[in-house]
């Protein structure tokens, strides 16, 4: 195949961003298409068929500006899109192309970080009804137990810039408290949004200190380099020019601005006109 192309980034918003700022430091070289579908989110509260469809339609995008790969750095869309994308649109009608998600590479290392065996998951309600974490887990760490807590004021908190203002600390606070009464033998707790690593001055502030707190943007990262180890025919399609492009289907001002916070630095987005 002639030409060289960019990996495709996907997220229902902001939240992605962290995950793409760990992709972009570990793998420098290669050039990435990043999508914030913020004109439809949150993704977390619709229903498996609008958020599959909400989804597909922006891998497609992705696949028409050339990405063999496209990565679903939410955590939403990777619980209620990625499998019916993978088992039925891919080999329907994009054979070639690959689309991988943040849920599998989360779950295949989780139980590294857990002496007790039991582990907290925070996420979207989406997230949290679909039960991705639990069954994922067990395929590598039957022995792990996992509580879940649905965060449905977080993410409306961080995308509002409100997340580091005193009115959080309630929901904060909150929410780690209803995780934590499920068992007191609780010694890791995954952060199960891209949006929460931006909330974490707050969670450590009521967080016990010897619960370990994880985040997936590293993770996701190791995972897309083993990935591209394992699949050199994919490897060999992907340009390496270090360019990154944004795109939004909301206001285009309004995601630049919320961008400097995710990612630590001023971008420049072009509006999606699907």
């Amino acid at each position: 195949m002639k030409g060289k192309f960019p990996i495709g980034i996907f997220d229902s918003g902001y939240g992605g961003l962290t995950v793409f700022k760990s992709i972009a430091h570990k793998l420098s070289a290669y050039d990435y298409i990043y999508l914030g579908d913020n004109a439809r989110s949150p993704y977390g509260d619709h229903s498996f068929e609008t958020v599959y469809e909400y989804t597909l339609s922006c891998v497609e995008w992705l696949f028409k500006q050339g990405c063999p790969l496209v990565i679903l750095a939410c955590n939403t869309a990777s619980a209620k899109a990625l499998r019916s994308i993978q088992q039925i649109d891919l080999p329907e009608k994009y054979p070639n192309n690959r689309v991988l998600g943040v849920i599998r590479p989360t779950a295949e290392v989780i139980g590294n970080f857990t002496s007790s065996q039991e582990i907290g998951v925070m996420g979207t309600r989406g997230t949290v009804n679909s039960g991705s974490y639990p069954i994922e887990i067990d395929k590598f760490f039957e022995q792990v137990k996992v509580y879940q807590q649905s965060c449905p004021l977080w993410v409306p908190l961080i995308e509002n810039n409100e997340h580091l203002n005193e009115g959080a600390d309630f929901f904060v606070q909150k929410y780690i408290h209803q995780l934590l009464e499920q068992s007191n033998q609780i010694d890791c707790i995954l952060l199960a949004c891209t949006h929460y690593p931006l909330l974490i001055p707050k969670i450590n502030q009521y967080l016990p200190k010897h619960i370990k707190l994880l985040t997936q943007g590293d993770i996701v990262a190791d995972s897309l380099v083993d990935y591209l180890n394992r699949h050199p025919e994919m490897e060999e399609r992907l340009a390496k020019n270090s360019t990154r492009v944004f795109y939004t289907s909301g206001d285009v001002s309004s995601f630049n601005e919320h961008a400097s916070l995710f990612l630590g630095q001023k971008i420049t987005a072009h509006k999606l006109n699907s």
